[in-house]
This record gives structure tokens, C-alpha cells and sequence, in this order.
């Protein structure tokens, strides 16, 4: 169980916010092991979940295998949150459910049932990521030591409430516990600073034209 241990306003003592700051809380959460988490979400979340700094965080989303059947609601998912020109073929997508489910780390919102949002990716002995893992499922190897991550989608309406975070950080402990060694992915300039935060170091430009667009190569040692 987690409690809200500590609440931080970013605005606070700011005489003039930005329009774009504000509203935006951070939160030190604690359980009774003493381990602390990290997560963002609007002050008006919190308003409306009635929480405060002690309070039990909500156990909102179940994080789970991916089922067969939900092929279709992650391909959706994919075209929402990316643009044509990155976004996984509904072919690429199935291909990877059929072939390496235990590779994706979906989360469900227990109040809807539906998908909030989900990461998947193909195990490899390869070190250095390159666009055939998108497209080309035989790339997978059961055996491989790193992950190369393919995409962490989370719809727009479950945004700025740590969920992207807490995908990849219990991702990231469970493929430990596989024996795992590196989670391997490419980034936008623009989300190079998140990615850090969630705890991955930035090596630089990578070997990648996916989308016709420039991309950052980032890992996560294990």
C-alpha cells in the first residue's frame, strides 16, 4: 500500500505562473517497506480524488500480460498516440501480441476495464537499436538479454498522472527478474528530458531515420 508521504507545488512562492505551469503537482510516495516512488498529476486530479499529503495513493490500474483479444484496442491506442509516419502497422502490432505477448506491460483502468495505456517491446542479443525491430518480428529472440522498446503509449486523457513512469518502472522490474540486462529505445529531442527522469541515460544520436525523423538512442541498465 502507498500513502502520499510528501506533496511538492512546483508554483509555489511564484508570483506570476505561467499559464503552462500551472496546476502541476509532484508527489513522494512511501509504502510500508519505507521505498519511495515519484509521480506528476493536476492539481485538479488531485481535487477530485479528495487526496491529500498521508492519504492512500488509489490503486487505480491493474498492470498486467496482454490478453489475445486485445490486439485491436493496442493498435487504436498506437494511432492515437503517435503520427502516421511513427505508428506501428496494425500488421507489426498483431505480429508482435502473437509472437512475444510476455513483451508487453499493459495497464488497466479497473474502473473502465479498458486499456489506459502500455508498453511493448523484442528481446534480442543485438546491443545497438535499429528500425527493423519495428517491422521485422523475426528479429524477436526469447533468449536475448536486452529489450528493445518499441513504444509506450498511453492515451491523452490518463496523462500527467505518473502513469508512463510507473508503466516503464514496473517494466523495468519485471524484466529484472527475467534476467534481463538493458532496456534499449529512441526518442524524440523533445522527450529526451522525461526519459531521463524514468531513470534512462542518453547515448546519443541513434542509428534510426523511423518516420523521417531524428532520434535519440537511450538505455536503461537493469
Amino acid at each position: 500500500m502507498w500513502k502520499i508521504k510528501h506533496i511538492f507545488d512546483g508554483n509555489y512562492g511564484c508570483e506570476e505562473a505561467s499559464e503552462e505551469q500551472t496546476g502541476e503537482l509532484s508527489l513522494t510516495l512511501i509504502n510500508e517497506n519505507g521505498e519511495e516512488r515519484y509521480v506528476s498529476v493536476t492539481d485538479a486530479w488531485m481535487t477530485e480524488k479528495g487526496l491529500d499529503e498521508g492519504s492512500i495513493w488509489p490503486e487505480r490500474f491493474l498492470f498486467r500480460d496482454i490478453r489475445m483479444d486485445e490486439k485491436e484496442e493496442v493498435t487504436e491506442i498506437e494511432q492515437i498516440c503517435f503520427p502516421p509516419n511513427e505508428a506501428c502497422s496494425a500488421r507489426s502490432m498483431k505480429e508482435r501480441v502473437e509472437t512475444a505477448p510476455e513483451l508487453f506491460l499493459v495497464a488497466e483502468d479497473t474502473e473502465t476495464g479498458k486499456i489506459a495505456g502500455f508498453l511493448n517491446g523484442l528481446s534480442t542479443k543485438e546491443t545497438i537499436f535499429r528500425d527493423e525491430f519495428f517491422t521485422e518480428i523475426h528479429l524477436y529472440d526469447p533468449a536475448g538479454e536486452n529489450v528493445m522498446l518499441l513504444g509506450l503509449d498511453v492515451r491523452p486523457e490518463y496523462r500527467r498522472q505518473g502513469l508512463a513512469r510507473e508503466i516503464v518502472r514496473q517494466y523495468a522490474e519485471r524484466e529484472k527478474k527475467n534476467g534481463r540486462r538493458r532496456l534499449v529505445l529512441t526518442c524524440l529531442e523533445s522527450k529526451v528530458e522525461m526519459y531521463q527522469k524514468f531513470g534512462f541515460r542518453d547515448l546519443g544520436m541513434a542509428n534510426s531515420t523511423w518516420g523521417g525523423e531524428i532520434w535519440h538512442e537511450m538505455d536503461y541498465q537493469l
